[in-house]
């Protein structure tokens, strides 16, 4: 008797043992699914950051050439029109004070145009790494959670 009550022991410890490793098994398999599943939505995710980052850098680089085209096409205009005025001129003093006046013109013209060019190359650059930024916060969050669990 004291055989059958240790084999029944034997059995129901066997039993507890498969259950417990089954269910082991189902809740690890289902938190591995639902982790793969969250790093294929992050990977997704990443994929549509840098293309908006690079979408945002193509339209900023296509506004920076816009600008620097318009302002080349101006200065050079402005430029034949200071040629014709100083072809104009009636006298040497004339000419010298037309050409300071342009040379002052041109300069303050071009510290604008850099200062503006710049401006914009800078909120580009911001533009354009704001959503790369949000996915790298994301993969540390990622990290921490997968830390954490």
């Amino acid at each position: 008797m004291a055989k059958n009550k240790t084999a029944e022991q034997t059995i129901d410890t066997a039993d507890t043992a498969m259950k417990n490793g089954a269910e082991a098994f189902k809740t690890g398999f289902e938190k591995a699914v639902k982790g793969y599943d969250h790093f294929m939505g992050f990977g997704k995710e990443t994929v549509e950051a840098y293309t908006k980052a690079a979408n945002v850098a193509a339209k900023g680089a296509e506004t920076l050439h816009n600008e620097f085209f318009a302002w080349s096409k101006q200065s050079m205009e402005d430029s034949i029109a200071q040629t014709k005025a100083l072809m104009a001129t009636k006298s040497v003093h004339e000419a010298f004070e037309l050409q300071s006046d342009f040379a002052k013109t041109q300069f303050e013209g071009y510290v604008s145009q850099m200062t503006k060019l710049g401006e914009i190359f800078v909120a580009t650059t911001k533009d354009s790494f704001a959503p790369i930024q949000g996915r790298v916060q994301a993969w540390v969050d990622t990290m921490q959670t997968a830390r954490a669990a």
